[in-house]
């Protein structure tokens, strides 16, 4: 499968200066255990926004840089879409594929995710960065619903999209 995992806050920003709207760790700590010991496919903004600018640990990183020069120690590095695309087909065929980001890969990978795990935060993070609509596109269905739970004084609700007319690599 093919999944994007993600936070939105209630104008479905996911994201302000290359970061991340919110500090939350409940949020976090789903991520975590979630992507842990799978495939997590990028951006490269997104690679370079994690810490010293170094892979997730116990994940295999495959990472999509339009420069064909930016070539990242322990990752798969490819560099066009189409290639991008490939790999994750080849990769989703064994085990699932997690899709983190940036807001341009999201948009891209929607016709192609087979779910969307999204964390719904209830403000607005004046987000400059936004992610596509589901609650408005017919091609997707929300199949799990979370109760609110506060994490680090924001609101928020672990949510599950299902992706009724995906579209196969």
């Amino acid at each position: 499968m093919i999944i994007s995992i993600l936070s939105a806050d209630k104008k479905w920003g996911i994201g302000k200066r290359n970061g991340l709207l919110f500090s939350l760790p409940l949020d976090m700590k789903f991520f975590r255990t979630t992507t842990l010991n799978h495939v997590v496919a990028m951006g490269e903004n997104t690679l370079l926004s994690f810490p010293n600018s170094k892979p997730l640990k116990n994940r295999t990183h495959i990472v999509l840089s339009a420069d064909p020069t930016h070539n990242y120690e322990g990752v798969i590095n490819v560099h066009s879409f189409e290639v991008f695309l490939k790999t994750i087909k080849e990769t989703a065929s064994n085990e699932d594929v997690y899709i983190i980001g940036g807001a341009s890969i999201y948009n891209q990978m929607i016709p192609y995710v087979d779910k969307v795990l999204l964390t719904k935060v209830d403000e607005d993070g004046g987000a400059e960065v936004f992610f596509h609509n589901l609650d408005e596109d017919p091609n997707f269905e929300c199949i799990e619903e979370g109760e609110p739970i506060d994490d680090n004084g924001h609101i928020i609700r672990f949510t599950t999209y299902r992706n009724n007319h995906k579209i196969s690599i």
